[in-house]
């Protein structure tokens, strides 16, 4: 049976590419003057450097004195950031710059000059340069999109369902009743006769399911690998009467026994499916979190929950492995006073960011009563990031879409795997 080999991602550095791409999806410039350039593999950044001052030459006869100013120094930002680079990155490079107003907005000429640089999370093959009025981010989503796709055929003599495991959830994509007769004649038939009508009808059946078989993992959704599941032998006699197309039946990589076909056959078949596909992110996930729940379930004093408690076991080095949804959508704003370096802190939802910003700047440092204090906002997961680096903590950041999301959704979205029970005492 064949070896699927999954390449592994970094489930922190997915989210910051996703939440990156969220954030400039939403921005647009006032005229045509945001950059995006896409570099792929193996390019020559001399010839990228080249390109993009002949177009700062172009960008000299744009009528707008603001627009030829916003994209002279883009493109000459770009240019810059490029120079500090010996050669392209092992997988390619996005850069994104644009001139952009304030927080909150602001008049027009209050614009700033801001890049952002992405580290493409696949090898990236296509070059792209534009001056438009958003930035072109389609081309990175659709990287982030898991190729890494498994078929389900759950199959007895009555029923069969068909499945598909990808990204961040097992999808039923459709089921069929097989028209079969029972093993059991009715009265009139020979034994004879009966048994070879049903055989007639079960190779119809293989037939048909095959060709449903086909046209899903091979015309709709090319698989790595076919599992094939079902009660009894249905599904022996099925994959060793060669119904199946020979890239299907030669992608098999595993027949379960299982109580029920169908969809309900589905579902049952990726439960007992852990083992075989445990390279694969959303079974990953699912086993982070019934780890920690066996803590919480079991009493150990393993398991914690809850922002404020796992931030605190962090910073005391408890923390073995965090766990936080991708939804958490919480930031940490930081208010510093510039004169005695005084420091505020509160972990907000995002639309109370700008306002606790607005609220901490207005307000004079509460140690030294003095009016230099400056606010700042940081998403949770670097935050968090930064603090389990301290501490040689795995971070992982899982889908808060699927069961075992909504699951951890229940604690808070977040939770930690702790090294001890930080309550027993010697």
């Amino acid at each position: 049976m064949p070896k699927i080999n999954i390449e592994k991602q970094d489930s922190v550095k997915i989210y910051k590419i996703r939440k990156t791409l969220e954030e400039l999806a939403q921005k647009s410039g006032r005229g045509t003057e945001l950059i995006t350039v896409y570099i792929p593999k193996g390019k020559q950044l001399h010839e990228i450097v080249s390109t993009l001052q002949q177009e700062q030459g172009t960008a000299d006869n744009i009528k707008s004195d603001l627009t030829r100013s916003h994209v002279v120094d883009s493109l000459g930002k770009v240019i810059q950031r490029l120079k500090l680079y010996k050669k392209t990155p092992e997988r390619g490079l996005v850069m994104f710059c644009g001139a952009l107003p304030p927080e909150g907005g602001g008049p027009l000429g209050s614009e700033t000059v801001t890049v952002w640089e992405v580290d493409p999370p696949k090898d990236l093959k296509q070059y792209l340069y534009r001056c438009d009025d958003h930035f072109h981010v389609d081309i990175l989503k659709n990287m982030l999109k898991d190729d890494n796709l498994i078929g389900f055929l759950a199959i007895d003599a009555k029923d069969a369902g068909w499945g598909l495991l990808h990204g961040d959830r097992v999808e039923v994509l459709s089921q069929t009743g097989s028209g079969v007769a029972g093993k059991h004649r009715q009265g009139g038939q020979s034994a004879k006769r009966f048994q070879k009508l049903r055989e007639m009808e079960l190779s119809y059946f293989y037939n048909r399911v095959a060709q449903t078989t086909r046209e899903y993992f091979i015309d709709i959704y090319p698989i790595k690998g076919l599992i094939i599941s079902g009660p009894g032998p249905t599904k022996e006699d099925f994959i060793n009467g060669n119904y199946l197309e020979y890239r299907l039946q030669n992608n098999i990589i595993n027949t379960i026994d299982a109580s029920y076909a169908g969809a309900e056959g589905i579902r049952e078949a990726f439960t007992k499916s852990a083992d075989i596909l445990g390279d694969f992110r959303m079974v990953e996930e699912k086993k982070l979190v019934e780890g920690l729940f066996r803590e919480i379930n079991t009493n150990t004093g393993k398991g914690a929950y809850g922002l404020e408690e796992v931030i605190k076991y962090l910073k005391n080095n408890v923390v073995q492995t965090l766990i936080i949804t991708h939804n958490t959508n919480q930031y940490r704003v930081e208010a510093r006073c510039k004169r005695c370096r005084h420091i505020q802190e509160e972990i907000v939802e995002r639309p109370q960011v700008i306002p606790k910003k607005t609220q901490y700047a207005s307000k004079p440092c509460p140690s030294c009563n003095a009016m230099e204090v400056e606010a700042n906002e940081q998403d949770i997961v670097d935050y968090l990031e930064l603090l389990a680096a301290k501490t040689g903590t795995t971070l992982e950041v899982i889908s808060g879409n699927a069961e075992h999301g909504n699951m951890l959704a229940s604690l808070g979205k977040i939770g930690a795997i702790l090294r001890y029970n930080p309550g027993h005492t010697k």
